[in-house]
């Protein structure tokens, strides 16, 4: 008994608790790493926001209808009217001959957003698409044209469009004003 050699397992045969044990600690990892990404992309789907020009938001309006989206294209000359009561502005923008009335519900816009005869002003609104093809927008950014075309323009006589208001225009007194 002396001579005989002790038998050992071989290598890489562990003890089957030990597997186990290792096993069970990756597929709870992996179930872990399933369940975060699918709230992740789950949570991203509900607030995922379509960008669409008008023409296109339009043709697809079976699936955008009640969904949070931002339609893209440009003022419709003599369209942009504003209420004081309520405050809102409510405008056309259009897109390859399709036009989209647009309400806005606030009393502020940007500057750059005026009708000006002659330029194009793009307009992206976000907000949401209702089924009679209105469309309620809850902020509105104009774009405006580059400073070169700008410089261009002014070369040439123009004005410019977003230059300071004319005598008349603008929003009105600011509220706690006093008049002369």
């Amino acid at each position: 008994m002396d001579g005989e050699p002790i038998p050992h397992p071989p290598l890489g045969d562990e003890p089957p608790r030990r597997r186990w044990v290792g096993l069970a600690i990756a597929t709870a990892l992996a179930m872990g790493a399933a369940a975060i990404a699918t709230l992740v992309l789950t949570g991203m789907q509900d607030r995922a926001i379509y960008s669409k020009p008008v023409d296109q938001l339009l043709a697809q309006k079976a699936k955008f209808v009640g969904r949070p989206v931002r339609a893209e294209g440009n003022l419709v000359h003599g369209s942009l009217a504003k209420r004081d009561q309520p405050c809102e502005y409510r405008f056309l923008i259009e897109k390859n001959g399709a036009e989209l009335p647009v309400r806005f519900a606030q009393c502020v816009v940007p500057d750059t957003f005026r009708d000006v005869p002659d330029t194009d002003v793009g307009v992206t609104v976000e907000g949401e698409l209702h089924q009679d093809d209105t469309f309620e927008a809850t902020s509105v950014l104009a774009k405006c044209p580059s400073k070169y075309e700008m410089q261009q323009r002014k070369q040439h006589g123009e004005q410019m469009p977003h230059g300071p208001l004319a005598a008349g225009e603008g929003p009105g007194p600011m509220l706690g004003a006093t008049t002369p």
